[in-house]
């Protein structure tokens, strides 16, 4: 059985889409950018968009019952190489037990003003066997 998973962004309506979609013990997240969702404010500071992110993340992975420390693939979507070196820590620390399957992408996004993007894949109880 499929279950979708919403985040509330005003996006996954508009566009159509969920934050996340759990088949079995496969978690699959969308592309999840900076934006607070309950202020629609996007910090300017590359390494907030990514620890926003990365929030946005951990709430859909809990809600469908695991956690980054489950992401077995990850894809982040980077505006700009020359922000590389401020993204580095923030994702390593939030990886750093999962050590997922792992592509960076220069992308251009959306929103002029967003600067990363990021998907995951993560497998229920991955972090356990």
């Amino acid at each position: 059985m499929v279950r979708h998973i919403s985040s509330g962004s005003p996006f996954e309506k508009t566009i159509g889409y969920s934050r996340a979609v759990v088949d079995g013990d496969m978690v699959y997240v969308s592309g999840s950018t900076g934006y607070d969702y309950e202020t629609m404010a996007l910090p300017e500071d590359v390494a907030e968009q990514t620890r926003n992110t990365l929030a946005t993340i951990c709430e859909a992975l809990e809600k469908a019952g695991c956690s980054l420390n489950d992401v077995v693939r990850v894809r982040y979507y980077l505006k700009d190489l020359g922000d590389l070196d401020a993204v580095t820590p923030v994702l390593g620390e939030a990886f750093a037990e999962a050590k997922p399957a792992a592509t960076l992408i220069k992308a251009d996004l959306i929103e002029p003003e967003m600067k990363i993007e990021i998907e995951v894949t993560a497998r229920i109880g991955a972090s356990a066997s």
